[in-house]
Parts: structure tokens; sequence; C-alpha cells
């Protein structure tokens, strides 16, 4: 019986894996067609290994220029949705006062409410601040954004972790910062590199925010950047495949090197 439960389970797995991975391969191999092929077998292999798409989309978009902005603006954001949410949340985990019930709810508000609603006082925010058609205003906003989930998970996090740690560093001479960089964030690496990926995944992919913030063409993320591809009523649609794939596959290496932090973080609670 345990046999036919493990085959089952590898079964399942392996179904799940192709219905998740089909779109992905669907990608990149449009990606070497041209648009007639997609259109006419749009599920069938290339004819021949066409890099006419890659060679447009290199050629004539600021394709690396939209790649440093997204790293800039991913990477930006995850550091300080970090060092903000880890203080914050050690606050409000490890300090007993009488607000620190409804400050923690108060953060929690920011996943309650939807942020877009409010663009127009942000717009006016960012204008008033000099920070429009700038990487600033995105970094500040997926900073916004990230630190209520962040707050969810690290203050959960640091209410598993025993008390006796900070008791022995404080009997050490270590103060409360020193508790939390040399004794506490180590055992945070689940939670953190949990944080960073759904951080990291939300600000690389999002189309809203640059669209609205970012004018000059070498300063637009991926999303936004790639929008040159449609016109009033046609898309180059190779060439489009061709910049999805290649921006996907920055997503994927971090995954790769990043997902058994994230898949411990997410499974952290049940074990603790």
């Amino acid at each position: 019986m345990g046999a036919v439960q493990k085959a089952l389970k590898y079964l399942i797995a392996l179904l799940f894996t192709a219905v998740c991975g089909y779109p992905i391969l669907l990608m990149v191999l449009s990606s070497f067609k041209s648009n007639i092929e997609i259109f006419q077998r749009p599920f069938a292999l290339p004819d021949s290994l066409n890099l006419a798409p890659y060679r447009q989309l290199l050629g004539e978009l600021p394709f690396f220029h939209y790649i440093v902005n997204s790293l800039i603006v991913s990477a930006g954001s995850v550091l300080l949705v970090l060092v903000f949410g880890s203080l914050a949340a050690f606050y409000i985990a490890r300090f007993r006062f009488r607000w620190n019930g409804a400050l923690f709810f108060l953060f929690l508000l920011g996943m309650m409410i939807p942020i877009k609603l409010g663009i127009i006082p942000l717009f006016m925010l960012m204008r008033h601040l000099h920070l429009l058609n700038s990487l600033w205003s995105l970094i500040f906003m997926y900073t916004a954004i990230g630190l209520p989930v962040a707050m969810l998970i690290l203050t959960g996090f640091f209410r598993t972790l025993p008390g006796e740690l900070e008791e022995a560093a404080r009997m050490d001479g270590c103060g409360p910062l020193g508790i939390l960089w040399h004794v506490l964030l180590p055992l945070m690496r689940p939670a953190l590199g949990t944080v960073a990926i759904v951080d990291f995944i939300q600000a690389w992919n999002d189309f809203f925010f640059p669209l609205i913030f970012i004018q000059d063409e070498t300063k637009k993320t991926i999303p936004a950047g790639m929008l040159s591809l449609f016109g009033e009523y046609s898309a180059d649609w190779s060439t489009l495949f061709a910049g999805l794939t290649l921006s996907s596959l920055p997503m994927i290496v971090l995954f790769l090197f990043a997902s058994k932090a994230f898949m411990d973080g997410m499974t952290a609670g049940a074990f603790k």
C-alpha cells in the first residue's frame, strides 16, 4: 500500500509540474517563431531556431535598461522591506506596550485596503516630492506595499523564537540591536527568504505603478517597457515572447537558489 501511495504522489506531482510548466515551455518555444507561425501553429515546435525576435528585441528596444531598472527597483525595495520590516516586527513581537496590538493591526491594514484606490493622492505626493519619473518613486511604493506582508510573516516568526536566547545575550552585554543582528536574524533566514521572494516577485512583475510614475523610456521597468510592442491594431508577439523569456530568467534563478528558504519559511509555523 505504501508503494502505491508513493507512486500516486509522484504522479500527482508530475501532473502538477506539467500543468505549471507547459505555459513556460510554450512561451520559450513561441519566442523562436515568427508571428505567422505563432498564429498558424501556436502549439507546434518552431520550424527552425529563429533568433530574429531576440535580435529585434535587443536592437530596437532599450531592453537592457529595462532589466537594470527592474533589478534596481526590485532589489532596493526588498532591502528596505527587510530592514524596516525586521526592525518593526522585532519591536512589536518582543516589546509589550499599550498600543502593541493596534500598531500591528495598523500594519496589516495595508493588506486589506487596495492601494491603487489612492493613486491620485499618491501621484500628487510623488509630484510634490519631485520623485516623478524617478526609480525612487517605485522603490518607495513597493516598500510600502511589501511591509504589511513582511510584518505578518516576521512578527509571527519572532514570536516562535525562545526568549532565553535574548536573556543570554543581555547577560553578555548585548543591546537590543545587537540581539536582533547577532542572535535572532541568523535564525530568521527562512522567514527573511520568504519575504524577499514575495516582495521581489511583486516588484518585478508590477505594471501599474511604472506606467503611472515613469515617463522616460530609459527609466521604465520590463512590464511597462514591453508595452511599446503593442500597436493600435497589432502586436509583435514573437518579440514579446522573447522579452518575456529573458525577463523570466532572473526570477527562475532567484527561486532556484532561494526555494529551500521559501519552503522552510512557509512551513515553519506548522512545526514550531
